[in-house]
C-alpha cells in the first residue's frame, strides 16, 4: 500500500533526476520565452511539460529517452511558434489575444460578457490593489494572460492612451 518495491523508488529517483536535468538543460537552450506567462498558448504548453515529467516520473511504460522526446518536441514547438509569431503578423494573431478593457471613466464595460468576467471579479481586483473605491480606478484590463490591471486614476493626469488594447468606441 506505501510502497511497491525498492526497485520501484530507485527507477523513480533516477529517471526523475535525470528527466529533471534534461528539461532544465532543455529550458536554458530555448530562452526564457518557453515558459512565460504572456498568454494562453503559453499556459497549455507549460501545463503539457509538466504533465509528461510527471507521466515519466510515475509510468514504467515511458522510457527515459521518450520522455526526453517529448519535451524536445514541446519545447521546440513552442519556439518555432514564438519565433513565427515575432515575424509574423497572421501567426501573432492566431495565438495570441489582445488586452480587453473591462472599467473605464467610471462604467462596466459590455466587454465583460464577451470576456465571461463579472462585476464581483473586477472590484475584487480593485481591492487587490489596496483601493476600496471605484472611483480611484480609471479603467480594469483583462490581460491575455487573464489577469486583471487596475490603472488608478492620478489628479495631474488624464488617462487617454489605449493604445494595443481591445475596447469599444468610448
Amino acid at each position: 500500500m506505501f510502497f511497491n518495491d525498492a526497485f520501484s523508488l530507485l527507477r523513480v529517483f533516477i529517471v526523475g533526476t535525470l528527466a529533471y536535468l534534461s528539461l532544465v538543460l532543455l529550458l536554458r537552450v530555448s530562452g526564457k520565452r518557453t515558459l512565460s506567462k504572456m498568454n494562453a498558448f503559453d499556459l497549455v504548453v507549460t501545463v503539457a511539460i509538466g504533465s509528461t515529467l510527471a507521466t515519466v516520473l510515475l509510468s514504467k511504460d515511458v522510457a527515459l529517452a521518450d520522455g526526453v522526446a517529448a519535451f524536445t518536441l514541446l519545447i521546440g514547438l513552442q519556439y518555432v511558434i514564438t519565433w513565427l509569431s515575432v515575424r509574423s503578423r497572421r501567426v501573432e494573431n492566431l495565438i495570441k489575444a489582445e488586452p480587453s478593457l473591462l472599467y473605464f471613466n467610471g462604467r462596466f464595460l459590455e466587454a465583460m460578457k464577451s470576456e465571461r468576467v463579472t462585476e464581483a471579479e473586477v472590484r475584487a481586483a480593485v481591492r487587490s490593489q489596496g483601493l476600496s473605491e471605484m472611483e480611484s480606478v480609471a479603467a480594469v484590463v483583462l490581460e491575455t494572460d487573464g489577469s486583471l490591471t487596475v490603472l488608478r486614476n492620478q489628479d495631474d493626469q488624464v488617462f487617454t492612451s489605449l493604445k494595443g488594447i481591445k475596447h469599444p468606441v468610448l
